[in-house]
């Protein structure tokens, strides 16, 4: 979990990627009889070419147990396979867990305590070896070593003995909760019930990683390629980064990935601007360039929406995430009801969404999970604002509260220019509340003292803007970090602002989480949103909205609302 999404709308932590130089033909995959994915540019994706990603941040640790991501992440889905992945469609359809080297996407037992996986015939890794579930297991088990550490941190939690092992340089016996009884069959003993597990089978820490290849922290600088790609150069850690197919990856085992282009590279550490114009350019290698982590600004936007061309080359996509008013009730006044109640009717969301970029990039929200049925967004609006705010029943609510004259507080955000919890933003909250008799002061912190002192039990403000994204799309990774108060942490990094430890909040979470029927859960994860909402302890903002930028000859494009970005295992540059 992590406030920081792994697609966030300045950066894509867990991404990278990518360009070609010519002249050299790499060799082909086993096969390439599979069919091509629709949708793009014009003319249909063909195999060949080179792609080119241009980045603001490196795909820094490029190890498994160490990357942090979702489905498998983006360039990391293409070197590393992973027992499950994400749908790799469009839409809402991309937000579906699916087998990846596993055969379905696991088989839950006793109250979905213990799950069991196969894996399917024929796997090899890029030397033609095979992949056996020892590999998985030995994968995973690297990901809790001190030294690798940095990777999504569940299985601590729901393994059983995960919260003592130390990794296998330390303990070579292993988990005892990871059973592989035979080559194609690895078990999985939880501690509790998890019906989203299949959703954490597609993070890196379940690739395979052969013992025998693993070299601690040296191995990101090749690691042992599962996927349609292997890594030949990584320079930099991760700034420059060179992919070339892997031969023994076979597409009559993989369904997901297309794996069109002949080579990939990467290139990282540029500014935002930089990449938005070498790719409205699309001079030389950079027609077949895309961007991962980039998105277009305000600014930018109205000046590609002029240009027909240009328009027609932007990706808009969707991620799960929300940005927010967040409460800390230990702090007054905010520790009244009433008060929490008529900052949230004097929110006036059309400024708000305008200082986000506007429209275009971002859609008010009145509920804390983002409008997408397999969150299980549910309507509500407990505390109507309408567009612009309602001053009148604000001012009512602070008088019930003994505030008749009006009440001063302060207002805590980020300097950092992200359009999200920056002072852009702060000022429109700030002007909407004005009208309803509230002063707010504005205190700016840069960004890693923000990040500091909201996530602080005990140093986190009474209000400061927030944000947050879920590490799969399912309601549980949105709302129970948030609100569960088992997650409550005094000593690191706290995400329930509001340090809520309801009972019953508590054991709603806990029956949902035992859930496998996912249609089912996120009903549930819905009316749960609902019930905490009547608390007043967040005021939902906005969601935003995502649009790339995408070279003139880059075809099939494919953006999922997993990630709300554009999937480069479904590209082609032919």
């Amino acid at each position: 979990m992590r406030q920081l999404p792994l697609i966030s709308r300045r950066v894509a932590a867990a991404a990278v990627s990518v360009v070609l130089l010519g002249g050299v033909a790499a060799c082909g995959p086993e096969d390439s009889d599979s069919k091509s994915a629709g949708g793009g540019s014009e003319g249909a994706p063909r195999k060949g070419g080179t792609l080119t990603i241009l980045n603001s941040q490196p795909q820094a640790d490029f190890d498994p147990a160490r990357l942090y991501t979702s489905g498998g992440g983006n360039i990391p889905g293409l070197v590393f396979r992973t027992l499950t992945t994400r749908n790799r469609e469009d839409g809402a359809a991309g937000a579906k867990v699916v087998p990846d080297l596993a055969t379905d996407t696991g088989k839950p037992s006793k109250n979905a305590t213990v799950w069991t996986y196969t894996l399917k015939d024929d796997l090899k890794y890029e030397d033609g070896s095979k992949i056996t579930t020892a590999d998985i297991k030995y994968g995973i088990e690297r990901s809790f070593a001190a030294e690798l550490s940095g990777g999504a941190p569940y299985l601590r939690d729901w393994l059983i003995g995960g919260d003592t092992y130390q990794g296998p340089y330390k303990d070579k016996k292993g988990l005892d909760s990871i059973e592989t009884p035979d080559e194609k069959t690895i078990v999985f003993h939880l501690r509790k019930p998890e019906g989203d597990f299949p959703f954490v089978a597609t993070q890196t820490q379940f690739a395979p990683v052969p013992r025998d290849k693993d070299k601690g922290t040296a191995y990101e600088n090749h690691p042992v390629s599962s996927g349609p790609y292997k890594v030949v150069k990584n320079v930099g850690d991760g700034e420059r980064m060179t992919l070339e197919r892997n031969p023994h990856w076979s597409e009559k085992t993989d369904a997901e990935r297309h794996a069109y282009p002949d080579k990939v590279e990467v290139t990282a550490g540029l500014d935002s601007a930089v990449i938005n114009q070498r790719l409205s350019t699309g001079s030389g290698a950079d027609a077949a360039a895309v961007t991962t982590d980039t998105n277009l600004g305000p600014a930018e936007l109205a000046q590609v929406s002029g240009d027909k061309e240009l328009a027609g080359r932007v990706g808009t996509g969707h991620f799960g995430y929300t940005n927010y008013l967040a409460f800390n009730p230990k702090v007054k006044p905010f520790d009244n009801p009433k008060v929490r109640q008529a900052i949230s009717h004097a929110i006036n969301r059309t400024s708000v969404v305008n200082a986000a970029g506007g429209s275009s990039l971002a859609e008010p929200a009145t509920t804390f999970l983002p409008e997408r049925d397999f969150f299980g967004y549910t309507p509500y609006d407990h505390f109507p604002a309408g567009k612009t705010g309602d001053p009148a029943k604000a001012k009512k609510l602070l008088a019930e509260a003994g505030y008749e004259d009006g009440l001063t507080i302060t207002l805590t955000h980020s300097t950092a220019k992200d359009f999200e919890t920056s002072p852009e933003v702060a000022t429109a909250v700030q002007e909407g509340l004005k009208k309803a008799g509230i002063t707010v002061k504005l205190k700016g912190l840069e960004e890693n003292d923000y990040t500091e002192q909201t996530k602080s039990v005990r140093k986190a403000p009474g209000l400061f803007l927030s944000t947050w994204g879920a590490d799969w799309p399912a309601g549980g990774p949105f709302l129970a970090p948030i609100y569960d108060g088992r997650q409550i942490v005094k000593d690191g990094s706290n995400y329930n602002h509001a340090q809520l430890d309801d009972k019953a909040v508590n054991a709603e979470i806990d029956a949902i989480n035992k859930l496998t029927d996912l249609k089912a859960a996120a009903k549930r994860w819905g009316a749960l949103d609902k019930k905490i909402g009547e608390q007043a302890l967040s005021v939902p903002l906005f969601h935003p909205v995502y649009k790339r930028l995408y070279g003139k000859d880059v075809k099939n494009i494919v953006i999922s609302d997993w990630t709300g970005v554009l999937d480069v295992s479904q590209v082609a540059v032919r």
